[in-house]
């Protein structure tokens, strides 16, 4: 008895202990998987079940100049044409005939963290038009998106303007080329810093390879063609193979959701919007020659030919990238206009 007033302090700092050690144990136990929750689906938003349901913030939305709207479904500003001096440059390639329609094809897997995806396209070379396979590039300089080249059709011919690299996208036709490039900015990732943030609903990635991943699927949202062309599942989290859910069966492709061109009768009916007119006053970069080899170098393929794959190419696209020039930076605009040196 003479003991018991010793030991009680002992024994109510004990009872304090484990019951704080429960009490906290239960909170924990509550808390931790609500806050990985919040965290997932910050990191891996699901698409909506309606395509054109708005999730909120678009993270690819910083790849538009800022000087205008992003994604608007009202009819483009009137403006010149590309063949004028005070927009664009003069095509390096022109034609008498409209390219064919783009073909559907497989993106393969992203090669590392960094590379950005170039979709292929038609050029024109000896044998009439040829398809250039999609490649993932290695961008010249961190923080550099690449705008896709696109053919025009004005002043009664048809005539191809390259592509360039920038920090914001610009216009490219309202070509809807897949894989992101939905017909306006670019979907299929963003910058952050130095590291490239990969969306996992428009690119085929391996996360055990590509680790900057979310998801955000756009829908049509800024695309002037319909359906969605290139678009992977969501929950592809490492690569499957095949069409990756680009949802043929369900949108129908219809015949305008594969034009290759811009403007005629039978082109994609779209003139820049106002951050893409913004884009093309900003510091670019042009094709990289590592690019133009790797155009040149199919110009003469049959399997690659028009004329003779009848619109199929062999070879859509490649797995193995696409170097980057060194020693390549931005370049300034000439006379506020898309002027962007020499593409050869």
């Amino acid at each position: 008895m003479k003991r018991l007033p010793r030991i009680a302090p002992w024994a109510v700092v004990g009872l304090a202990a484990a019951l704080c050690v429960a009490v906290c144990h239960e909170r924990l136990t509550s808390t931790v998987p609500t806050i990985y929750a919040a965290v997932a689906a910050a990191q891996d938003q699901a698409p909506p079940p309606d395509p054109n349901q708005d999730q909120g913030q678009d993270p690819a939305a910083v790849n538009m100049a800022p000087s205008g709207p992003s994604y608007t479904t009202e009819a483009p500003p009137q403006q010149q044409g590309p063949d004028d001096g005070g927009y664009g440059e003069q095509p390096i390639a022109t034609a008498t005939e409209p390219p064919p329609p783009l073909p559907d094809y497989d993106q393969p897997p992203a090669p590392a963290d960094g590379y950005i995806w170039t979709p292929g396209y038609w050029a024109w070379g000896p044998e009439g038009y040829y398809w250039v396979p999609g490649a993932w590039v290695e961008p010249p300089y961190t923080g550099a998106l690449w705008t896709p080249g696109y053919w025009g059709f004005y002043g009664g011919r048809y005539g191809f303007y390259p592509g360039y690299w920038g920090r914001h996208i610009g216009f490219y036709g309202g070509i809807n080329y897949g894989f992101g490039y939905v017909g306006l900015g670019y979907e299929g990732g963003y910058w952050n810093g130095t590291n490239f943030y990969y969306n996992r609903a428009y690119n085929r990635l391996n996360t055990r390879v590509v680790r900057n991943v979310y998801s955000y699927n756009a829908g049509n949202r800024g695309a002037y063609n319909p359906g969605n062309r290139g678009g992977y599942n969501a929950s592809d989290r490492g690569g499957a193979a095949g069409n990756g859910g680009r949802n043929a069966a369900s949108n129908g492709y219809r015949t305008d959701s594969r034009t290759s061109f811009n403007g005629g009768a039978r082109g994609v009916q779209v003139q820049p919007r106002p951050a893409e007119a913004a884009a093309a006053r900003e510091p670019y970069a042009p094709r990289m020659s590592t690019q133009v080899q790797h155009a040149q170098s199919y110009a003469t393929n049959p399997g690659q030919i028009a004329a003779q794959n009848h619109g199929r190419p062999a070879t859509p696209a490649v797995s193995r990238p696409v170097l980057a020039d060194r020693n390549v930076r931005p370049t300034a605009t000439r006379g506020g206009g898309q002027t962007r040196g020499n593409h050869r």
